[in-house]
C-alpha cells in the first residue's frame, strides 16, 4: 500500500476513509480503495462491458472501442493524471472504471430507448443506474447487495460530473442512510477521472470514425490541434503509413490534453491551496480542468463528431434499430413479466404497482449486452426461432 505520506494534503487517504454503509474487516493486503477497484472489476456488470459498445454494435468490428476497453482507456489516463498531482491512484481508478456499469446496450440509442419506455415510472438516467448496480443490483456477497463500496468512491460515481442538485430516487433514499453530501463538489480523484473520460472519449471516437471510414484525415486538418499534430508527424515520419499516422496523432492529442489538464489544475491548486479532501470538496467550483483554451478545442472536437460521427447516416440506421429492439422488449416485459427468467420475476412482487414492475423490467433491460439484447429480441418476435 502506498505510503500515506506521499500523497497531496488535497489526495483521499485510504487510512482517513469514511468508511462503508455496512462496516466490514477491511484486508490486511489492501488499501480500501484498492478492495474497491477489485470488487468493481469481479462485478457481473464490469463483465458485460465487453459487449456494450459506444457508437457500434459488437459484431460491426473487433477493433471498435466498447464500454470495456473505454473504461479500461480512461482508467490508465486517471491513474497517470493522479500520480502527477500526487493523489490516489487506486480511487481514481475505482471510480474511471465504474463510471460506464449503468450504461445500456448499443450506447446512448439504448438509453435514449429506456428513458422513453420509462417516462411516467421515474425515468432512466445511466449515472443513476449505475448507482442501483453497485449498491443494489450486484448479488454477490451474503452479507449484502450490491457492492459495499466506501464513502468516497460511491460520492465519485455520484458526483463525478459535480454536485448533484436533483437527485433520482434511488440516489436519493440512498443518501438518506449513507449521505454522499451531493450539494459539494467530489473529491480530486473523481474529478480527475471525470476529465479522464472526456479525454479517452474524445480521442477514441477520431481514431474510430476514421477506421469506419465516416470521415477522412483531410476533414480533420482544420480542427484545433489536429493538422498541427499530422504536419508535425509527417515531416518527422514521411513514408509512414496511414493506420501509424493515424496512432502516433492520436497518441500525442492525448498527451497535450493531459499536459493542459495538469498545468491548468495546478495552477488552480496554487490560487486555492486547498489542504484538505474536504477543502476541495468546499470548493466553489472543481479544482481539476483544462485551461480556457484546452475546453473550446475540445468542445470543436466532440461539435465535429456530434455532426459527422454521432449523426451520420450509417450509425444513425443502427441507432434506430437498436431504440426498436430495446423499447419493443421492454414493452414485453412489463406486459408479459412470465417471459422474464425465473430469478427476475421472483423480484416481483403480486401488489407491486405499474413503475414499480417497470423499474424492475429496466434493471434487467439495461443489464443486457447487444448480443444478449438481439438474440432475446430475435427469440421473441421472430415466429420461426426454436425457443
Amino acid at each position: 500500500m502506498m505510503n500515506p505520506a506521499t500523497f497531496a494534503s488535497y489526495a483521499c487517504v485510504p487510512n482517513r476513509t469514511r468508511g462503508r454503509r455496512l462496516p466490514e474487516e477491511e484486508s490486511r493486503t489492501r488499501s480500501v480503495f484498492q478492495r474497491d477497484r477489485d470488487r468493481i472489476i469481479h462485478s457481473g456488470a464490469f463483465r458485460k462491458l465487453q459487449y456494450k459498445t459506444q457508437v457500434f454494435v459488437y459484431h460491426e468490428g473487433d477493433y471498435y472501442r466498447t464500454r470495456l476497453t473505454h473504461s479500461v482507456e480512461v482508467a490508465q489516463i486517471a491513474r497517470s493524471i493522479s500520480r502527477q498531482l500526487q493523489l490516489n491512484e487506486d480511487l481514481a481508478e475505482a471510480v474511471a472504471l465504474a463510471h460506464d456499469l449503468g450504461h445500456t446496450p448499443f450506447g446512448h440509442a439504448g438509453e435514449d430507448a429506456l428513458k422513453e419506455s420509462m417516462e411516467g415510472h421515474g425515468g432512466f438516467d445511466h449515472n443513476e443506474q449505475t448507482f442501483r448496480i453497485l449498491t443494489l443490483l450486484e448479488e454477490r456477497y451474503a452479507a449484502f447487495d450490491g457492492l459495499n463500496l466506501t464513502w468516497e468512491t460511491l460520492e465519485g460515481v455520484a458526483k463525478h460530473n459535480g454536485p448533484v442538485t436533483n437527485p433520482r430516487d434511488s440516489l436519493k433514499t440512498f443518501c438518506r442512510e449513507f449521505d454522499l453530501e451531493l450539494d459539494s463538489h467530489a473529491s480530486m480523484e473523481a474529478q480527475v477521472a471525470a476529465l479522464a473520460d472526456d479525454i479517452a472519449y474524445v480521442n477514441h471516437d477520431l481514431a474510430d470514425g476514421l477506421r469506419a471510414q465516416l470521415f477522412t484525415i483531410d476533414e480533420l486538418l482544420d480542427l484545433p490541434m489536429l493538422g498541427r499534430l499530422f504536419h508535425q508527424v509527417r515531416e518527422s515520419h514521411p513514408r509512414i503509413d496511414e493506420g501509424r499516422l493515424v496512432h502516433e496523432v492520436i497518441r500525442r492529442l492525448i498527451d497535450a490534453m493531459v499536459n493542459d489538464l495538469l498545468q491548468e489544475t495546478k495552477r488552480r491548486l496554487e490560487d486555492h491551496a486547498p489542504d484538505s479532501a474536504d477543502a476541495v470538496r468546499a470548493q466553489s467550483g472543481p479544482l481539476v480542468a483544462f485551461s480556457e483554451q484546452m475546453r473550446k478545442d475540445i468542445e470543436t472536437l466532440r461539435s465535429f463528431l456530434f455532426q459527422r460521427m454521432y449523426r451520420h447516416y450509417q450509425v444513425n440506421r443502427i441507432t434506430s434499430k437498436a431504440r426498436r429492439v430495446l423499447k419493443q422488449l421492454f414493452q414485453v416485459y412489463l406486459d408479459e413479466p412470465n417471459c422474464l427468467p425465473h430469478d427476475w420475476q421472483s423480484k416481483l412482487d403480486i401488489s407491486a404497482s405499474q413503475s414499480q414492475r417497470a423499474r424492475i423490467v429496466a434493471d434487467y433491460v439495461a443489464g443486457m449486452t447487444d448480443r444478449y439484447a438481439l438474440e432475446s429480441h430475435e427469440t421473441l418476435f421472430n415466429p420461426y426461432i426454436r425457443l
